[in-house]
């Protein structure tokens, strides 16, 4: 008897959780889809909360603070259990993270961190370590280029976003000690791929029709695919002529690198959602605070690895 008790107490306990699980609805203020990365990031986020019966409710910034912080506070009328926000900006959300902590609603940074002085209004960010991949990137240059002569133009991403910031930081960091390699120009191209080609114009231009440019450096493929538009209109050679370094490793930056035509980019994992959820879930069942901080993984590949990635990534929400 005692033994068909505990059977009947597990599976209702089993049953429970699964219910549970299932009762979990969170919102997610998205930036927008400014990019292949930024389209594969809620992707995958919906992936993964279908697999754990979770309900997702995106709302698409447009990249603009001002949508999102509208979002953020709709969610909270809601009432959701979780509020996941990929920050367009990192200042600006103390008083509306004030309303989801009154609420007592966790929150979840995804991709970029906010500077805000009481970290206690959100509960964890997921992120890479930008500065890492920004300093992958300039290693990379500094070691291409063997001490030869090298004027570099920065395509930056998104002004105020923190991961802009960070990846100039790490890039402009390995550099430093290099004095044949300077940056010659930097502007932002927002992270899309007709600003980055409008800029790059602007750079080739201004460098003697892009005779005085050894390599770019873009804060995302997408801005450095729009920079090898402009850089074969202008009729030079992306990748042989001028190098082409970024960060994201989405699917056409890998196509660009089997025509000869970009040389090295650091993978940004789409896959934000799934460590924030499973944070949440931790959190939810037994109260387990999750790390401040959760790094994702970062890597650089060539164009020896573009076949092998373009078809990992047919599977990555690309």
């Amino acid at each position: 008897m005692l033994k068909r008790l505990l059977l009947v107490s597990s599976i209702a306990t089993l049953l429970s959780g699964a219910a549970y699980a299932q009762s979990l609805t969170v919102g997610f203020s998205q930036i927008g889809s400014e990019s292949g990365w930024r389209a594969a990031e809620t992707s995958v986020a919906k992936e993964q909360a279908k697999q754990r019966g979770i309900t997702l409710k995106i709302a698409d910034a447009q990249q603009k603070q001002e949508n999102q912080i509208k979002a953020v506070r709709s969610f909270i009328a809601q009432g959701v259990d979780a509020i996941f926000i990929a920050p367009v900006v990192q200042t600006g959300w103390e008083p509306v993270l004030e309303e989801a902590k009154d609420a007592k609603i966790p929150v979840f940074l995804l991709d970029r961190n906010i500077t805000a002085k009481d970290k206690s209004l959100y509960m964890s960010v997921v992120t890479a370590d930008n500065v890492y991949e920004g300093k992958v990137a300039g290693e990379w240059l500094v070691k291409e280029m063997a001490g030869k002569t090298c004027n570099v133009v920065e395509l930056q991403g998104t002004v105020g976003a923190s991961v802009a910031l960070d990846r100039k930081k790490g890039f402009a960091d390995a550099i430093a000690s290099t004095p044949s390699i300077k940056i010659v120009r930097t502007q932002s191209g927002d992270f899309t791929r007709s600003k980055g080609k409008e800029v790059m114009e602007s750079f080739i231009k201004a460098e003697d029709r892009g005779k005085n440019i050894c390599a770019v450096y873009a804060h995302n493929d997408d801005m450095a695919i729009g920079a090898i538009q402009a850089i074969k209109e202008a009729g030079l050679k992306p990748g042989s002529g001028i190098k082409i370094i970024s960060i994201d490793a989405v699917p056409d930056i890998f196509k660009a690198m089997q025509a000869g035509e970009a040389n090295l980019t650091v993978e940004l994992t789409p896959n934000m959602a799934g460590p924030a959820f499973d944070a949440l879930e931790a959190y939810k069942k037994d109260g387990t605070i999750p790390p401040k901080v959760i790094l994702t993984e970062s890597k650089a590949f060539g164009p020896d690895s573009a076949q092998q990635q373009i078809e990992l990534k047919k599977n990555m929400g690309y």
